[in-house]
């Protein structure tokens, strides 16, 4: 006799597949149940499924595009119809779920881009231009989108030039994540500040011009964790106020900025903060680091300066106060006292990317019998740097038990790892007591294609260790990488 499950019990074990793509697809063709359950799902966060680096395949785009345009209401279909815009949709019959109900993230630039790279491979026959065809068609799915989803997580939006009306968008009001413009109509922000009081997380793309309306909305909300800011020639003394009102509640400050009157001082009230990254592009932007040499974040478990970096000094300081609780510090500073500080000041450290020249293989040794606690590292090699030899010996030889994952960015034209060098390797951390599964990840420069996995001997070698259980080998390219250590904060297309 066949037993089926309640629906709750499934619903339970799809929601594990959410990152698993290929297997929630697969989920959908077998039976009405599951269907059901695994579409919800995969449309909770429809445009999580490709880096916006990589370009999509035309029929993945043509797809979801296709089926929001299937889902719109009949008079946004006859819109489009009148201005000679046709887009196919899967079926002539209706959508047999509404789609956009299920949607918990809206992305707006990622619709933009679904629309625009729909066009260039299909161009219309609209006698519209083509910026008002891009924005005819994106409006309207937009409008779809706030009059049917009931519960949104995640709004993101830097083109101020599209139509949002949250009188009509009830699923706003469960809002938790923010990234925008300032320069949206005041209106814009105003509504938002009258129903969303429980933002977690607000990025924000700063103009001059700041309104009264962006800085309510700021200030009224009730348990703000996490603020990006991303500010250029901004005068910041309107905003500061409504910043520091939130001081007890934020443990994420990344600050994004080309200006070199930053203030950083304020920062000092903010006494819970679990990570702060400073992107600033010019030493002078950093004038007022100063003032937090000597601040103390208890709290504090990841710093990253991934562009420039603060004077050496005021950074050793820095660590001096707040070094014990770092797990993740990041640099691309090239002083050598600055990393010996590491050393000194931040035991406790898990992760780590610092800057070693082809002298201070001594340094490197020297962090790694520190922090007994690192469990993963990443090391340009090649040029000025050390060897991809020189690192992996080290690795093998002076590396903590925990340590588990090794990046290794080479700059250089070629690989200067011989065969023989890594398989002395793989066979030596094979042998380590206790064994430990290294991840091993090889970031390649942008038009650079010999490094070690590039020769075909090598990857043998690397597969057999693979299949051992030694190592779990990947590569990523440098923007990949890049993406990865500095969150991609803003992204607007103009169309």
């Amino acid at each position: 006799m066949s037993y089926q499950l309640p629906a709750d019990c499934y619903n339970e074990i799809i929601e594990y597949l959410e990152e698993d793509k290929h297997t929630l697809h697969s989920c959908l063709l077998v039976d009405r149940l599951l269907c059901g359950i695994s579409v919800k799902i995969l449309w909770r966060n429809i445009w999580n499924f490709k880096s916006y680096y990589q370009k999509r395949p035309l029929k993945v785009t043509s797809s979801i595009l296709s089926t929001l345009i299937a889902c719109l209401p009949n008079e946004s279909k006859e819109l489009l119809y009148i201005n000679k815009i046709f887009i196919s949709t899967p079926t002539s019959k209706p959508p047999l779920f509404n789609y956009a109900a299920f949607c918990k993230v809206l992305l707006t630039h990622k619709i933009i881009r679904l629309v625009v790279d729909f066009f260039e491979a299909k161009p219309s026959t609209s006698s519209l231009s083509i910026k008002d065809r891009n924005y005819l068609v994106v409006n309207e799915i937009i409008k779809m989108f706030t009059n049917q989803i009931y519960s949104l997580e995640k709004l993101t939006c830097y083109c101020s030039n599209i139509n949002f009306s949250f009188t009509h968008f009830p699923g706003v009001r469960n809002l938790s994540e923010l990234c925008c413009n300032s320069n949206f109509p005041s209106n814009f922000f105003h509504q938002l500040s009258q129903v969303c009081h429980n933002l977690q997380s607000i990025s924000i793309e700063f103009s001059n011009d700041i309104s009264n309306e962006l800085i309510e909305l700021i200030s009224l909300q009730n348990n703000l964790r996490n603020l990006n800011l991303i500010a250029f020639d901004l005068n910041w003394a309107n905003i500061i106020p409504a910043l520091t009102k939130h001081s007890n509640t934020i443990t994420k400050l990344h600050i994004y900025s080309g200006n070199d009157n930053s203030p950083l001082s304020f920062i000092n009230s903010f006494s819970n903060l679990q990570e702060i990254a400073f992107t600033f592009f010019d030493e002078n932007d950093y004038e007022d680091f100063s003032n937090l040499q000597h601040a103390n974040f208890p709290k504090l478990q990841i710093l990253k300066f991934p562009s420039l970096c603060p004077n050496p000094e005021h950074v050793m300081n820095f660590l001096e106060h707040n070094g014990q609780t770092l797990k993740y510090f990041y640099t691309s500073e090239s002083d050598k006292a600055l990393r010996l500080s590491v050393a000194k000041f931040c035991p406790n450290l898990r992760r780590l990317f610092v800057i070693f020249k082809n002298d201070e293989l001594d340094v490197l040794k020297t962090i790694l019998c520190s922090c007994q606690n690192l469990e993963g590292i990443k090391i340009q090699c090649g040029k000025r740097f050390l060897t991809q030899k020189q690192v992996l010996e080290t690795i093998v030889n002076h590396s903590p038990n925990n340590f588990c994952e090794l990046k290794i960015y080479n700059i250089g034209k070629k690989s200067d790892l011989s065969q023989e060098d890594l398989e002395s390797f793989l066979i030596n951390w094979n042998n380590r007591t206790p064994k430990k599964l290294l991840r091993l990840i090889i970031i390649k420069n942008e038009g650079h294609h010999n490094d070690f996995d590039d020769y075909e001997e090598n990857m043998k070698i690397i597969n057999k260790y693979e299949s051992f259980g030694t190592i779990k080998f990947m590569t990523k390219r440098s923007y990949e990488e890049e993406k990865d250590e500095e969150e991609d904060y803003y992204f607007y297309y103009h169309y």
